[in-house]
């Protein structure tokens, strides 16, 4: 099956932060014993060149790719290691070209036209929108669907259990990166509790309409006014 395909069809691609490499191999088992077969494994720390080529080479049925890609050499470094996919947090054309050119699936980051724009000339029809929260979400993607109707996104960033009910029901968007962030500074979590510190993952409302984060006491959100319940 095509990489992005199955990208598609997992409806959600768990960003994963590791600090040291001996914990990928249970990331990705753990993954996979709640159905979930893709793991993104992003190179903000010094082990994920050794967490992908663990994952790859012990965890056959789970599909890994490599995110934080910001250089060609992290590129090259995590197709060596057996990554399967590229993530990029903006758009690099030298890392797409290379990727392009070695037949391996890129999503990097686009948010603007202009970058939407190079990504098509390219080839891409996929990219990710990072951080999503911050440009615009579902409504952002919305209107960028327009006059770029080919195009699937990637949101990545501020997705919580409500936006990502909302984006899956809309055709431009793709399988959402979720992970959350402790206030220890570790980040792309996807379980209960945060691995470094053991704090758990704080609780938050969220507008039902447009996904908008909630203070404790709101009666209206302050971004649609929708009633909240």
């Amino acid at each position: 099956m095509d990489v992005l395909k199955r990208l598609e069809q997992s409806g959600i691609v768990p960003v994963v932060v590791l600090d040291d490499a001996k914990d990928a191999v249970p990331t990705a088992r753990a993954l996979l014993a709640g159905g979930v077969d893709v793991m993104e494994i992003t190179f903000r720390t010094a082990a994920a060149a050794d967490s992908i080529r663990a994952v790859s080479e012990q965890c056959p049925d789970m599909l890994v790719g490599a995110g934080t890609v910001i250089t060609l050499a992290q590129c090259e470094q995590a197709v060596a290691c057996g990554a399967k996919f590229i993530v990029a947090p903006g758009f690099d054309p030298e890392v797409v070209s290379w990727c392009v050119e070695h037949g391996i699936a890129v999503t990097p980051g686009c948010v603007t036209p202009t970058e939407i724009m190079a990504a098509m000339k390219l080839g891409l029809r996929v990219v990710k929108f990072f951080p999503a929260n911050v440009y615009g979400g579902l409504t952002a993607m919305k209107s960028l669907s327009g006059p770029f109707g080919g195009i699937r996104f990637i949101p990545t960033g501020g997705v919580n259990a409500q936006s990502l009910y909302q984006m899956g029901a809309q055709q431009q968007a793709a399988p959402a990166a979720a992970g959350w962030t402790c206030a220890c500074g570790q980040s792309g979590i996807t379980g209960k509790f945060c691995p470094n510190c053991g704090k758990a993952r704080p609780t938050a409302r969220f507008c039902t309409n447009c996904g908008e984060k909630l203070s404790p006491n709101a009666k209206f959100c302050p971004n649609c006014g929708t009633k909240v319940e």
